[in-house]
């Protein structure tokens, strides 16, 4: 596994009609998959066949205060027995509490109190799937005031604990620094580099807040901007090459743009790192 796409029905005409390609893999929601059967599963199971899946929950509710929904942990465990994904992964973020679902990731306070539970839910997951789980970094427009931990360091103390792998997102890491006004490379220097088992590449769109300063927004609606592959490009060369997955999931493009946006990733590996094939 090198570099790879989110998946989206539109394209696999396009991605079956050309040959398999080395190190290409593809992403997939996993709650887009929770139903038995049906045209999404016979997709998925063609795109198996030929390639290599990574699996990313954005629905667990990680960080939320009560229970995890013993259903929806059921579900996901069987979609990972199912599909035997190259990766399993899921988001530092709450989405639900007290049986209402928010269509969002909404953001952590850092404090001990969250670290246990945000420990006490990997390990539930973790023992479900039988496999380690690669915890996403958030993007965040919002900061608690009741913080007692910088992200980095939750992340650091979270991984160290549980043992799980990280999903480092740097279009996340750019957005956030970005709205929060902390340098991106500094807080790249604080994350735990040594335990990153995938990247995430994505765009952002820029708005304004109520009083005119630039807002950053995880979008995923456009192509990985240059600040972000410079930072790709940083990361890579301290740490080597890593499967890296460029996310776009709307105003989609034709397969041939996205599928570019992977092949510079490989492209960024090769210069950096000097072995990866694509």
């Amino acid at each position: 596994m090198r570099a790879g796409t989110s998946f989206k029905h539109p394209h696999l005409p396009a991605i079956l009609a050309e040959p398999p390609a080395d190190g290409l893999f593809f992403e997939v929601h996993a709650e887009n998959y929770m139903g038995a059967g049906g045209p999404p599963h016979r997709m998925l199971t063609t795109l198996r066949e030929r390639h290599a899946l990574s699996l990313h929950g954005v629905c667990m509710s990680i960080g939320a205060p009560g229970l995890l929904d013993p259903r929806h942990l059921a579900r996901f465990r069987d979609l990972v027995l199912r599909y035997q994904p190259a990766l399993v992964s899921e988001h530092l973020a709450w989405s639900s509490h007290g049986g209402t679902f928010f269509n969002d990731l909404l953001p952590l306070p850092y404090t001990r109190a969250t670290l246990e539970r945000v420990c006490e839910h990997i390990d539930q997951v973790q023992e479900a799937i039988q496999r380690p789980l690669l915890l996403e970094n958030p993007a965040t427009y919002v900061a608690f005031a009741s913080s007692t931990m910088g992200e980095a360091e939750f992340i650091r103390a979270v991984a160290r604990r549980t043992g799980c792998g990280l999903l480092l997102d740097l279009n996340n890491v750019f957005v956030s620094a970005a709205n929060h006004g902390y340098s991106a490379a500094g807080y790249l220097d604080a994350f735990p580099l040594e335990q990153v088992g995938e990247i995430h590449l994505a765009g952002h769109s820029e708005q304004r807040d109520d009083e005119g300063a630039p807002l950053l927004i995880d979008s995923h609606d456009r192509a990985v901007a240059p600040p972000v592959w410079d930072l790709y490009r940083s990361v890579i060369d301290r740490i080597g090459p890593v499967p890296t997955l460029i996310e776009w999931d709307s105003d989609l493009p034709d397969w041939p743009t996205l599928r570019a946006q992977a092949q510079a990733a490989c492209r960024v590996m090769q210069q950096e790192a000097h072995h990866a094939t694509c």
